[in-house]
């Protein structure tokens, strides 16, 4: 049996509606185990026989698709990828004046060298990117609803999908599941 933390993106925003409630009795009727949720952004944790973060992906992704209709991407980490994400991210110093907040883009991929580098190189005042592994750091001194660097920027910059947490989250999730 294997354990992951599976993050949605884009539920519960721009009307598109997933009750955590139902989506835990969803992946529990399709045998996913232990399934818990944290708070209504589609952050989940579950156990499964699967042992590939790819097939989870795409099991969590294509179940709740189907039960909310309409496509969900699910990306998901082991559970001890939360601590050692926080603990780089807390290493790495603030640098970007007046930074406000971090938040980080989990990708359902890692980025080519000339991606991560691009994104890297993001010239917008008051934010920065930063690609840890498969994942972002996003450095704001900027209202993050104003920010020009968002999801889907990224997204599109890097080529993969992904789905951005705070560093709250981030932390509770990884004090929580990442043992």
């Amino acid at each position: 049996m294997g354990t992951f933390v599976v993050f949605l993106r884009a539920v519960n925003v721009g009307g598109r509606t997933l009750k955590m409630a139902e989506a835990r009795k969803v992946l529990q009727d399709n045998d996913f185990r232990d399934v818990e949720s944290h708070i209504q952004t589609g952050n989940f944790l579950v156990t499964t026989t699967m042992r590939s973060i790819a097939k989870v992906e795409q099991a969590v992704g294509g179940l709740l698709g189907e039960h909310a209709g309409y496509d969900i991407v699910a990306i998901a980490r082991r559970p001890a990828d939360l601590p050692a994400l926080v603990a780089e991210v807390d290493a790495i110093p603030v640098a970007l004046k007046g930074e406000t907040s971090r938040y980080v883009s989990f990708c359902a991929a890692p980025p080519t060298a000339d991606r991560a580098a691009g994104l890297e190189e993001w010239d917008s005042a008051g934010e920065r990117a930063r690609v840890i592994g498969k994942d972002v750091l996003m450095e704001f001194a900027v209202p993050f609803h104003e920010a020009k660097l968002t999801g889907p920027r990224i997204e599109k910059v890097l080529g993969v999908p992904g789905t951005a947490r705070n560093m709250t989250v981030v932390r509770a999730l990884a004090q929580k599941w990442g043992t």
